[in-house]
């Protein structure tokens, strides 16, 4: 059994792509898109043709629903190739507006109900600032589930789950990316490796935390720079990798035991807490990480979403 084979047994595997000709490969059982993924497929000659259908069929009606239009389209072919859910995300633009966020995720849900895709099989995802996780909480007293991302530190994962969200996206990768340049000179690869990552040991420790108190929204770990990082979370509840990621995975024999077990986490002695908006921001304000790594994420997709549009002219 490869290691790939051997983590669908304890983990749920999710691809990390907008390519979902690569899907049938993979036998994953979520996808999940971004607007970078997108613009990224959009220039390869197999997927051009879904920008230019969706700019001749709905470009008079304005960027937005052209947008919407594009976003959707992916997600119903990804949906074709996965037995599960596939994660749709919200303009970035839109990560400090609660109502525009909330107003977004009605009309993709809606377009995907159009397409005949029950509203189970779709998550949209928000970025993790106040207003997304409080436009999130809306949504899923809607029955419209979301999928919080750019998820940096432990007071925006406390947040996510007092908000009843389905699932969460740390980011492995990003983290471990922040604190190796932090160090410089003084990061030594050997001794931040696996378990002792600091983007394996965020997420171990928000997984812990919801286990432990019975709190019921998914973890999926995100933004794996190595497979030393993924095998280092095996056991958590979901996963997302790159198809590049997954293919060593594929390719590797070697042993994979569970690093992450919901039953132990239950026996640690973790203290509640919770945030109220103004313990959040101060929490956020004191971890430089996470701060800087959400704003860094949404100009990111706020710069590819931006290019996409362009694209569309």
């Amino acid at each position: 059994m490869n290691q790939l084979d051997a983590l669908k047994h304890l983990t749920t595997v999710v691809a990390d792509t907008g390519d979902f000709h690569q899907l049938a490969a993979y036998a994953p059982q979520d996808a999940t898109t971004n607007p970078s993924l997108i613009l990224k497929a959009v220039q390869k000659p197999d997927y051009a043709h879904l920008l230019t259908e969706a700019v001749t069929r709905y470009g008079a009606q304005g960027p937005i629903e052209t947008m919407n239009r594009l976003l959707v389209r992916f997600g119903c072919e990804i949906l074709q190739h996965i037995p599960g859910r596939v994660s749709t995300e919200v303009d970035a633009r839109l990560s400090f507006d609660t109502e525009a966020t909330v107003t977004r995720a009605r009309r993709i849900i809606d377009l995907y109900q159009g397409e005949g895709v029950h509203v189970d099989r779709v998550l949209i995802k928000v970025a993790s600032t106040w207003e997304g996780i409080q436009a999130a909480e809306r949504l899923e007293l809607d029955g419209i589930h979301t999928n919080l991302t750019l998820l940096f530190s432990f007071a925006q994962a406390v947040a996510c789950g007092q908000a009843k969200v389905q699932l969460i996206s740390p980011f492995v990768g990003r983290i471990y990316d922040w604190y190796k340049k932090s160090a410089g000179a003084a990061w030594v690869e050997t001794d931040k490796a696996s378990a002792h990552d600091p983007g394996v040991q965020s997420v171990k420790a928000i997984y812990n935390f919801y286990k432990k108190h019975g709190i019921a929204t998914e973890v999926m770990g995100a933004s794996f720079r190595n497979v030393g990082q993924i095998t280092a979370l095996a056991g958590c509840d979901l996963l997302t990798i790159s198809p590049e990621l997954l293919s060593q995975l594929a390719a590797s024999d070697a042993e994979l035991p569970r690093a992450l077990d919901a039953e132990a986490a239950k026996a640690m002695d973790i203290p509640f807490v919770q945030y109220n908006e103004a313990a959040f921001r101060f929490a956020m304000n004191e971890d430089a990480m996470a701060t800087e790594k959400l704003a860094e994420g949404i100009r990111a997709f706020v710069v590819d979403t931006i290019k996409l549009e362009g694209m569309m002219k």
